[in-house]
């Protein structure tokens, strides 16, 4: 009996002891553990999107040479992050280290980069590439409400992010505009000497991350591999992320290509939560081995016989042919001074793709400039809208592309984004954002659009003085617009207004005088000093933005050539709807009246405000934002103001105006009217709306 008895009790404690054991060793794939150790990635439980892939060796590729598209890797379950825990595992304190290799698709040219990430999903579905690291986008890049927390290795200047280089490690909390950061090097511990690592030179380096919630400080230590860690950090930093964490954070990598790409890799990984302790070691020895960069074929060595070096030259020849053929499609223009804007310029081949060949059915509208076309890139399957400039002259082409490639580094959330440019022969095509909604006197001029209400309107004005405001004051240099008006502005799928067709605008460094002579724009939009001097400055757009308003508010165009008795002045009858002491009646009889009056009248009368005959009288738009904010009230303007109500044509009937063909560089809408010219020496003037 007591044999038997025996018997289930050993047989339950090795089944005991069996499950124990393989608890202890399951490590990574326990939600419990506070740690683990990734030596290679066949057997890792990680959540992949888009280009990210775990391959048969082991390796955890992040991205491919696909240009503009993204990859994130997150080990599968979340982590506890509680400041008020006493327990080690779960309070603020981490520490990870792991070896990555980014191998560049040509010769120290690639990227973006890789992020050390710690984030609250692991969903980054509406984050963009290239220089926004598959983390954020322009809308929601500095958000509070992101608790991002990232460690960048980032391989390209970006100067919108305030980048010191093209090669650093930064330390990102909710933006890409890094609170730390250093150029790429280590301290040898042996003789004290600071070497620099490069980010694309493929070699395989490891990276140490520590984070001290006692000391609220942060330690970063790159070195090379097999290289044990240098005693001396690179960055060390005082910082608290308690406002940033929330309790259940997931940890891994984002990862992101440009127009130029290189294959972004992960050989091993640890990672620890137990009180900032350094992460369990990785087995070096045992991690994959990363691709190197692709080397040139080999010659081709002498054929055995005759006849099979004629037959090879014979198929060379014929393959050669219909090469030249299916080059002459896809022919670029390319010269040496476009070396420097390699990062911009965009492959003729994936255009025409994208917009299946510039088929009549994806353009979007047309005009004396040429059209513009709907398209998906065929890598990232970004959608965007494609112009086709044409052009018989390259007289001024290299200066007028330095200001196109200079003006798609503009970064704001109410700007249309430029992506890109290619050029061939006789033709300059241009890449921007695709905007679903299209223009906006769409939706105020014509029967098949919804009538947008007062507060989406409001939101519409707020949106392009927040983004004139940025060309002014708060860009690297002062940018002048020239042509704002409800055509060139567009609304995104949420209606947010993002002012685009930047063809006729122009760069100059704060605190210069813009030196610009040539009178461009639209009739009924351009300053009364535009016809005297025939000088651009802010107050020009402030003046053109006046006008905007009114025709937003008023759901009418600057100059009605169909009014009757005679032709309808916007600013003349806003005016004389104010002596009568009903300003609101000026507004869009399409509103029904559902509007608030007070907000109504300030918006005309700050219409009026911006487009006073008088430079020196119009608000910055500065100061327009802070009265559209109600942050302080609109002056007292007398209607008796000679610079009140005497509107003034800009020169219409003046003989020294030369049309030309026009090229609205990121309307989405089938009504393109703006006038310009890629030759320097011309002066435009536009006769539409």
């Amino acid at each position: 009996m007591a044999a038997a008895a025996s018997s289930p009790a050993a047989i339950m404690g090795f089944l005991l002891l069996a499950a124990l054991t393989l608890f202890s060793t399951a490590n990574s794939q326990n939600p419990q553990t506070s740690s683990f150790t990734y030596n290679g990635f066949r057997q890792a439980n990680l959540i992949v999107d888009n280009q990210s892939k775990i391959l048969p060796d082991g390796l955890l590729q992040l991205t491919n040479y696909t240009q503009l598209v993204t990859g994130h890797a997150f080990h599968h379950q979340p982590f506890i992050f509680d400041p008020n825990s006493s327990v080690p595992s779960e309070s603020l304190s981490f520490s990870t280290t792991f070896v990555f290799a980014m191998v560049p698709e040509s010769a120290n040219t690639g990227g973006h980069g890789i992020a050390f990430t710690i984030s609250p999903t692991t969903d980054f579905s509406q984050a963009v590439a290239s220089q926004h690291l598959g983390l954020f986008n322009t809308t929601n890049m500095g958000n509070a409400s992101n608790h991002v927390v990232a460690v960048e290795l980032d391989a390209m200047r970006s100067p919108e992010f305030q980048d010191i280089d093209d090669n650093h490690v930064g330390l990102d909390l909710n933006t890409l505009i890094s609170a730390a950061s250093a150029p790429v090097s280590y301290v040898s511990d042996s003789d004290g000497v600071n070497r620099t690592l490069r980010l694309l030179s493929a070699d395989r380096m490891q990276i140490w991350i520590q984070y001290d919630d006692g000391q609220k400080r942060m330690n970063i230590t790159v070195a090379p591999f097999l290289t044990p860690k240098p005693r001396r950090p690179l960055i060390s930093t005082p910082v608290d992320l308690s406002t940033y964490l929330v309790e259940s954070m997931y940890v891994g990598f984002s990862s992101s290509t440009s127009t130029v790409t290189s294959a972004q890799y992960i050989l091993g990984w640890s990672f620890s939560k137990t009180g900032g302790e350094e992460p369990p070691p990785l087995d070096l020895r045992t991690l994959p081995i990363s691709p190197r960069p692709a080397k040139q074929a080999k010659k081709l060595g002498t054929a055995p016989t005759v006849v099979l070096i004629i037959l090879a030259i014979s198929l060379a020849g014929i393959a050669m042919g219909a090469y030249l053929i299916r080059l002459r499609r896809y022919r670029e223009l390319t010269e040496d001074w476009e070396r420097e804007y390699n990062t911009q310029r965009l492959c003729y081949k994936d255009l025409y793709r994208a917009t299946h060949g510039f088929k009549e059915k994806e353009v979007l509208g047309s005009g004396g400039f040429g059209k513009v076309y709907r398209g998906i890139l065929p890598k990232s399957k970004l959608e965007v809208a494609v112009k086709r400039i044409s052009h018989d002259s390259r007289q001024g082409m290299k200066e007028f592309v330095a200001e196109i490639v200079s003006m798609g580094r503009l970064r704001h959330r109410n700007l249309v984004h430029l992506l890109g440019y290619c050029r061939r022969k006789g033709e300059l095509l241009l890449v921007y954002d695709y905007m679903p909604n299209g223009s906006l006197d769409k939706f105020l001029f014509t029967e098949d659009k919804p009538i947008l209400n007062w507060s989406e309107r409001y939101k519409i004005l707020r949106g392009v003085a927040s983004g004139l405001l940025y060309l002014h004051e708060e860009w690297e240099q002062v940018v002048l617009h020239r042509d704002i008006k409800a055509s060139n502005v567009l609304l995104d799928a949420d209606l947010n207004g993002r002012l685009g067709d930047f063809g006729l605008a122009r760069l100059y460094d704060h605190g210069t005088n813009p030196q610009t002579t040539h009178v461009v724009g639209t009739v009924g939009y351009l300053a009364p000093e535009l016809s005297r001097l025939g000088k651009a400055t802010t107050a020009t757009d402030v003046y053109a933005f006046g006008v905007f308003m009114l025709e937003v508010a008023c759901g009418k165009r600057p100059i009605d050539t169909q009014a009757l008795p005679e032709e309808m002045i916007l600013v003349d009858w806003v005016i004389d709807c104010w002596k009568r002491g009903a300003i609101w009646e000026a507004g869009d009889p399409k509103l029904q009246g559902e509007y608030v009056r007070e907000e109504m009248a300030a918006v005309l009368k700050l219409g009026l405000y911006c487009s006073h005959n008088m430079p020196a009288f119009r608000p910055s738009m500065r100061q327009v934002m802070q009265y559209l904010d109600g942050d302080c009230n609109l002056p007292d303007v007398p209607l008796e103001s000679s610079g009140i109500g005497a509107f003034a044509m800009g020169g219409r009937e003046t003989s020294e105006f030369v049309m030309s063909s026009s090229f609205p560089s990121s309307v989405v809408g089938k009504d393109y009217t703006t006038v310009t010219s890629l030759s320097s020496t011309d002066s435009v003037l536009n006769d539409g709306r």
